[in-house]
């Protein structure tokens, strides 16, 4: 093959089926980044309102401060795994890349922070928890997905039957409305008998 060839080779657009086979494998990228990000900010906010040092550095302050934090971590430990995954061409759901990218984030993160000591410290840390709360979300997904599924009616938060709160239709709309009238009018008279007995 000449140099012409190859050049030409190189030039071309990719098949369907190699470009089909990337856009899959990309697929959800941004859910599997963003939203745990955004969701990690949401509980390091809710953290930073429970802190004991919320008195101290003021309840914004800290709050915001644990939020970002968070956020930061989560959103690194994200794309390392997300880098991972897509460096060895395998799926979103392969713990190995969840622990390669918990140590390598936890690395980085760890050598900014601490020095050498925390870079190891922080790269065991990040792989065992991350790797564990992956596993966590794979093993609760299916429970989650069939509550969605067996719920979609939207009687998921159904109050019992004996329950003091109860949801009423029309009809007994109606006769609540007359029962306290009645109970109103009986009030009135009985507040009315006294008044004339004090007078």
């Amino acid at each position: 093959m000449s140099q012409g060839d190859s050049k030409k080779l190189e030039g071309e657009a990719p098949s369907s089926s190699s470009s089909s086979s990337s856009s899959s494998s990309s697929d959800g990228w941004k859910e599997r980044i963003i939203v745990p990000t955004i969701l990690a900010g949401l509980v390091g906010g809710v953290s930073g309102l429970l802190s004991k040092h919320r008195k101290v550095h003021g309840l914004a302050n800290i709050s915001a401060t644990y939020a970002t934090n968070l956020s930061i971590v989560t959103a690194c430990y994200c794309g390392a795994r997300e880098f991972v995954r897509v460096s060895r061409k395998t799926g979103p759901d392969d713990l190995v890349n969840s622990a390669i990218a918990g140590f390598g984030s936890g690395a980085l993160l760890g050598r900014l922070q601490g020095g050498q000591r925390g870079a190891l410290r922080y790269s065991v840390i990040f792989a065992v928890v991350g790797t564990t709360v992956d596993y966590a979300i794979l093993r609760l997904a299916p429970i989650i997905r069939n509550f969605r599924e067996s719920h979609k009616d939207g009687d998921w938060l159904k109050l019992p039957e004996w329950s003091p709160i109860q949801v009423l239709d029309e009809e007994a709309l109606a006769e609540k409305k007359a029962r306290e009238q009645k109970l109103y009018a009986q009030t009135q008279q009985a507040l009315g008998k006294l008044r004339k007995e004090e007078s």
